[in-house]
């Protein structure tokens, strides 16, 4: 589902309310797409209080938008507004995790953590502390589904990994994401450091060298809704995250930027604190500028990971210990994994044959229901797996950066990248014809000079921060394989 005519009509012009506090109010359709994400307003305090619900108290720039209660306290019971979620980019919900399961919770996360504290001590470098990585981190993680941890997990764990199983997660997801069965994409926790470290710079989640511009994900999500959503569900209260409420849809503004250069760890204009209560949890959509504004040495064990249809979240190493509900849904997981890099090659091999019917089949299939934007948005991806590809498996190096070959020595199912070996489907000589056709569009989002945007998980390079290929459609893709000039071509004068 995309955003609806009303909910895009309150998206983002804001007008001064009576109170001299500010109010979204509906923009219209006065302004192109292209300018509403180029023009953002800025202000410099939110006010909700004229659509919250009547027993809400109203908020202000640190205050929390939360999912609307039936009169029922669980998350099972709660109406989840998806329209306002995709307008604003974040909501919070009670009680993911229950009170009376709080104490299980918290007793399985410290098992946990108390097995990667030893390991982080047994594996120390020479220089490191006794405590080892564990001890100088900013922010010290779990990754429940990564080795060494995952080979930890047994019965005495198993309730943090049922609760992304929970009907406050996985239910809440599900109605967000608009799929029936979303997949656990990575599940971790995030943990206070030994010594205080202050606040965390300002950010998107998003690295364009390896994905793709920050353009193609808001006309994606304006078109079809997000891919992802990721999770903060703290065991103890928690207000350091922060968001920026409707930068998920737009670009930076000047301003922002300014700022963002001048100092990055300090509250933007507009901004929202999280206040949320132990148990509770903040789920938003990944280009959403965020901030951790205080990472200090108070007890935090916050809950952290996401939901998607693209998984690579393997139960492998700890399957035993786990519910018969929760078997059953890594099971499911991993078999549509496996479909979809099944789907992955498919579309790449309709490239490599030139087969234009066979590619926008499998690009239906890999995003049943997404239009133009989506598929554009999952050809990029594919040009980025192309690359990949033929670094590992062609018979030269593409002319790329090396940070972006270091990305795709990793895996990111959401965007299908999944992982080195996949490039092992493919002979030398397919991967040399498969790069030759996307190197094109690779350098269709690559910059005329190296460039630097603030707030993205990336630092200067030569790929495009912001925007897509201007006027370029998934139809001048396929006419470029030939050869053919297609119409993006000729309104470029190529």
């Amino acid at each position: 589902m995309a955003l609806t005519e009303a909910a895009l009509g309150r998206v983002q012009e804001l007008v001064p309310g009576s109170d001299g506090r500010y109010e979204l109010a509906g923009f219209g359709r006065r302004q192109g797409w292209k300018d509403r994400i180029h023009t953002p307003s800025t202000i410099s305090s939110l006010h909700w209080s004229s659509r919250l619900g009547s027993d809400e108290e109203p908020t202000g720039p640190s205050g929390n938008l939360r999912a609307a209660p039936t009169g029922a306290t669980r998350p099972g019971d709660m109406q989840v507004d998806r329209n306002r979620f995709l307008e604003e980019g974040y909501l919070v919900v009670p009680q993911v995790v229950p009170p009376e399961q709080l104490d299980r919770v918290r007793a399985a996360y410290e098992h946990l953590v108390a097995c990667r504290r030893a390991i982080g001590s047994r594996d120390r470098k020479p220089d490191d502390p006794p405590g080892g990585a564990w001890e100088i981190s900013a922010q010290p993680r779990l990754h429940l589904n990564r080795p060494p941890l995952a080979d930890q997990l047994d019965a005495r764990a198993a309730a943090a990994v049922d609760v992304w199983l929970s009907e406050g997660a996985y239910r809440v997801s599900s109605d967000l994401l608009g799929v029936e069965d979303p997949g656990v994409t990575e599940m971790m926790l995030m943990c206070n450091p030994m010594r205080d470290h202050g606040p965390a710079p300002w950010h998107r989640d998003l690295h364009p060298i390896d994905t793709a511009p920050l353009e193609g994900y808001i006309n994606d999500i304006v078109e079809g809704g997000p891919r992802y959503i990721q999770w903060n569900i703290p065991l103890y209260d928690d207000s350091v995250l922060w968001v920026l409420p409707c930068s998920h849809l737009r670009f930076n503004t000047d301003d922002e930027n300014r700022r963002l250069l001048a100092d990055p760890r300090v509250p933007l204009p507009g901004a929202v604190q999280t206040h949320l209560n132990a148990g509770d949890g903040v789920v938003y959509i990944l280009p959403i500028l965020h901030w951790g504004s205080n990472y200090s040495t108070r007890l935090r064990r916050t809950i952290h990971g996401g939901f998607s249809t693209f998984t690579l979240c393997s139960s492998d190493g700890f399957a035993e210990h786990l519910s018969d509900p929760a078997k059953s849904a890594f099971e499911r997981w991993s078999h549509r994994s496996a479909e979809l890099q099944n789907q992955t090659e498919r579309a790449l091999r309709a490239v490599i044959g030139g087969d234009p019917a066979g590619y926008l089949a499998a690009l239906d299939r890999l995003h049943p229901g997404r239009g133009e934007k989506g598929r554009l948005l999952t050809t990029v991806f594919l040009c980025k797996a192309a690359c990949f590809v033929q670094a590992t498996r062609g018979p030269e190096r593409p002319d790329v950066p090396d940070e972006l070959l270091r990305r795709g020595a990793g895996a990111h199912a959401i965007t299908l990248n999944w992982g080195p070996e996949f490039a092992s489907r493919f002979s030398t000589a397919e991967a040399k014809v498969l790069w030759e056709r996307f190197r094109p569009l690779d350098g269709l989002l690559r910059a005329e000079a190296e460039e630097f945007t603030p707030g993205f998980q990336s630092g200067p390079m030569r790929y495009r921060f912001n925007e897509m290929p201007a006027g370029y459609g998934v139809a001048d893709f396929i006419a470029s394989w030939s050869g053919a000039v297609g119409e993006y071509g000729e309104r470029n004068g190529l």
